[in-house]
């Protein structure tokens, strides 16, 4: 079963979940593989990508990852509102795939929002 771990202890994954709102959101999400067990994990994911994508407000997802045989996958989501990623991990279908990662799987998720970059970027 998969461990979700924080990214930064100061601002939980929960506390975003819970104050996204209407706007769109990134999710990036890294997970470590328990050692050899990379091939698992990209199949639970795929399971999961699968489920995700059949939700409402779902944009797109790309996983990502380490090369030189690292055992770290960094998936990069988006969505049209927090409110609607809140919606498809809180329903009891999701909380169940968690089950199906090898243990020792290790997830940071972290919710983000574009920034306004003068000259660099746009939100």
């Amino acid at each position: 079963m998969i461990t979700l771990a924080e990214l930064d202890a100061s601002t939980p994954y929960g506390k975003q979940l819970q104050s996204a709102g209407d706007g769109p959101v990134t999710l990036i999400n890294t997970f470590v593989a328990p050692e050899g067990k990379t091939e698992e994990v990209l199949a639970a994911w795929q399971e999961d990508a699968a489920y995700f994508k059949s939700q409402p407000g779902f944009i797109s997802a790309q996983l990502h990852q380490g090369i030189a045989g690292s055992r770290v996958l960094v998936n990069i989501a988006v969505w049209e509102s927090g409110a609607h990623l809140r919606a498809a991990f809180s329903a009891p279908e999701f909380g169940a795939a968690l089950e199906r990662y090898p243990d020792g799987t290790i997830a940071y998720p972290h919710l983000l929002e574009k920034v306004a970059v003068p000259g660099i970027c746009v939100a």
